[in-house]
């Protein structure tokens, strides 16, 4: 059963000069246990459908479903922070704070008590193959390929059973890419999370469960 579905989804906003219809009348659906790539051209428009998936826009028309709830009726915030983590190219890490704080911080905001959340912490930083000597350390004082882990650590800390990245191997060389690949699909099939991925890299594509392309706002399945 689909945990995470589109029923007719569009989206449509106006820039300077035009209407730009950059998702139209999508409708899929992704389960728990699989890892699914959506690729495209620049500008096709799978970043607003991640956006759309992780509630941080609404549909202009159509729906987003959640466990059958729709995201228009219920509060995004609350869903991103319970169900729907959101990984993105940048790494997005609080600056000021540790790779630990960062990983802990969902977990306050659930106010968890703090050596619960710290065992958590420490388990997440641990699977995602940063180092004890590491945790204290601030996101500058990591290389790329280490801040995406951890925050991917911080997506995982909070059981979310969704993962939604946005080119998460895109500011990465080749090894580290494969690293946080390889964690991605773990989380999918050893952990029953469902991964959605969107990428450009078709060879990152290949090593999915399934494959969509987004072409001018339109979303296919790929055979």
């Amino acid at each position: 059963m689909d945990i995470l579905t589109t029923l007719n989804a569009s989206f449509t906003y106006q820039n300077k000069s035009q209407t730009v219809h950059a998702v139209k009348d999508v409708t899929c659906g992704f389960t728990l246990g699989k890892a699914y790539a959506i690729v495209g051209k620049s500008g096709s428009g799978k970043t607003t459908l991640l956006s759309l998936l992780a509630g941080l826009e609404l549909p202009t028309s159509g729906k987003v479903f959640y466990e059958n709830t729709a995201t228009s009726d219920m509060d995004c915030d609350e869903y991103r922070r319970d169900h729907a983590a959101v990984i993105y190219q940048s790494y997005n890490l609080f600056p000021l704070l540790t790779a630990e704080e960062n990983v802990m911080y969902p977990l306050k905001l659930k106010k968890m008590r703090a050596a619960e959340a710290k065992e958590i912490c420490r388990k997440q930083l641990a699977a995602v193959g940063i180092q004890p000597d590491q945790w204290g350390r601030f996101p500058s004082q990591l290389s790329g390929g280490e801040q995406q882990r951890v925050a991917i650590a911080r997506a995982l800390a909070a059981g979310n059973q969704i993962v939604l990245a946005d080119e998460p191997t895109g500011n990465l060389d080749i090894t580290n890419g494969e690293q946080v690949v390889e964690i991605l699909l773990r989380l999918a099939h050893e952990e029953g999370r469902c991964v959605i991925v969107i990428t450009h890299d078709l060879e990152i594509a290949s090593q999915m469960d399934e494959v969509w392309m987004m072409r001018d706002g339109v979303l296919e399945r790929e055979d």
